[in-house]
């Protein structure tokens, strides 16, 4: 039986995702909008716990063992927009690191699905 490689080794592993976190990271506190959520945040631990659940979300050999994404993110305003800010960073990140369309995708679809557990404003209704 033959076994295509996840998208965490097909990326080439644990330092391809702790160099895209890196990135990531500058990008969004960086970015002026979403600078504020940081603030006085513990990055080093941060950056952990974000190489744990990509690695996760990559297919990585560890499944993640962190904190609930609602629970972590609980009290910290978190808009719509500013979420779609830090997704397009994420993305970003990934295609300037070379991954693959499919992966862009299926990450795309982790985002969208954590969504309503990390936004704290209501979902907005089409009228």
């Amino acid at each position: 039986m033959i076994t295509s490689p996840s998208y965490y080794d097909q990326i080439g592993g644990a330092p391809v995702v702790r160099d895209v976190v890196e990135r990531f990271y500058a990008r969004v506190v960086g970015d002026d909008d979403l600078k504020p959520y940081f603030v006085g945040v513990d990055m080093p631990r941060l950056k952990r716990h974000m190489v744990m659940l990509l690695c996760s979300v990559l297919g990585g050999p560890d499944p993640y063992e962190g904190r609930d994404l609602g629970e972590a993110h609980t009290g910290m305003g978190i808009t719509s927009r500013h979420y779609d800010k830090v997704g397009e960073h994420l993305t970003g990140v990934l295609q300037d690191s070379g991954v693959g369309e499919d992966i862009l995708r299926d990450v795309g679809l982790v985002l969208a699905k954590v969504k309503s557990s990390i936004v704290a404003e209501p979902a907005e209704t089409a009228d």
